[in-house]
């Protein structure tokens, strides 16, 4: 199968992860806030395991280390500019003052999912199973943003019908930022290791920055040994895809 077609079909289930929220959200934001805090532990490991197990290790089989270290710190840089610029969050609250309105949030989610695509084609470019394990690790970072998304568009006063078709919307710019990538990314064959380097700072400022931080809100022990144990299950996640890459 032709590496665009694999990236498109991957971009539209990841795009898909923009429902995920709507049928929890008739159990109310509280329940869901209780909900994401196990899944936003499982996608910070994912994040983590992605960028150490997947996208360096491609990366520096090309490009020497120093290279990818400063491209890994670049993409840490870029995705904090990017939040601070964009007042962009990751909220999983039932109050999120850092979203005081939530058509700000769409802005920042167009360019993340934009980012997202080009990520996803870069991947594909390189290997198959490379962007196969790329997916599996955004769609598990999508999940929770996205029912945190959508509990932040409702809070802002927005009706549920166009919530959902908005943030279904913004979700497919990643389709967007898929065909760019590929295209591009095409042409310039020699920089897609320098792409996943950067990919791997930004999913670990994601990781390290917005997610890990929600998790030692808990206070309770039970739920916070929980999010530990699926924190670890993340990693095993992105280690298994990539014995099972190795194997095919």
């Amino acid at each position: 199968m032709h590496s665009l077609t694999w990236s498109l079909l991957a971009t539209l289930v990841v795009s898909l992860a923009s429902l995920s929220g709507l049928p929890l959200i008739y159990l109310g934001l509280k329940r869901i806030s209780g909900f994401t805090a196990f899944l936003v532990a499982f996608s910070a490991g994912a994040l983590m395991g992605g960028a150490f197990l997947h996208l360096l290790p491609e990366a520096t089989e090309t490009i020497d280390v120093l290279a990818a270290s400063w491209c890994l710190l670049i993409g840490v840089v870029l995705f904090f500019v990017l939040e601070r610029l964009l007042r962009w969050r990751h909220c999983h609250e039932e109050t999120c003052e850092v979203h005081p309105v939530g058509y700000l949030n769409l802005i920042g989610d167009c360019m993340h999912n934009f980012l997202d695509g080009v990520i996803i084609a870069a991947a594909f470019l390189q290997d198959t199973h490379l962007g196969l394990a790329v997916t599996v690790v955004i769609l598990a970072h999508e999940v929770p943003q996205e029912i945190g998304d959508l509990g932040v568009l409702i809070h802002a006063g927005l009706k549920l019908p166009r919530a959902v078709i908005l943030n279904l919307f913004v979700a497919l710019t990643a389709v967007l930022g898929t065909i760019v990538g590929h295209f591009a990314l095409h042409k310039l064959e020699d920089f897609i290791p320098y792409v996943l380097a950067l990919s791997a700072g930004g999913f670990l400022y994601i990781s390290a920055c917005d997610l890990i931080p929600e998790l030692h809100k808990e206070r309770r022990q039970g739920r916070a040994w929980l999010a530990l144990v699926l924190f670890l299950l993340g990693i095993a996640l992105m280690e298994a895809v990539k014995h099972l890459g190795h194997a095919h």
